[in-house]
């Protein structure tokens, strides 16, 4: 599976910004997508997740209410709607994909490393 993550940028706190995420390949159509992201110094994080057999999203905490993976399209192209955004959210954005066909488990597909394809990260800066 190929990914392509963009969409990144410069922003304002307080503004938005849509992040796309393109999949290509055998078994793009299945299993877990995943959006996670690296701040300079600091571990690569779960953002969100959407499992595409069955649709559930699952979104870190602290990013509930601001970050929303829109359902539709999913299955070709994954977004990362994102909201309200503050300075603390920037961060090297990555998209990331298990092909699994019923996804990984719920405790699985918070952990980055269960997600064997990853694509080239997008930048989000929010700054004023």
């Amino acid at each position: 599976v190929q990914l392509q993550a963009s969409g990144g940028g410069l922003v304002q706190p307080g503004g938005s910004l849509r992040l796309s995420c393109s999949a290509s390949g055998r078994s793009s159509s299945t299993g877990t997508r995943g959006w996670f992201r690296q701040a300079p110094g600091k571990e690569r994080e779960f953002v969100a997740a959407i499992r595409l057999n069955d649709g559930s999203i699952y979104y870190e905490d602290s990013m509930k209410g601001r970050f929303t993976i829109p359902r539709d399209n999913a299955n070709s192209t994954m977004y990362l709607q994102m909201n309200s955004l503050k300075p603390e959210d920037t961060a090297v954005y990555y998209c990331a994909a298990d092909t699994r066909f019923y996804g990984l488990s719920i405790p699985s597909l918070y952990d980055r490393t269960q997600y064997p394809y990853w694509g080239p990260g997008t930048l989000v800066t929010v700054s004023s």
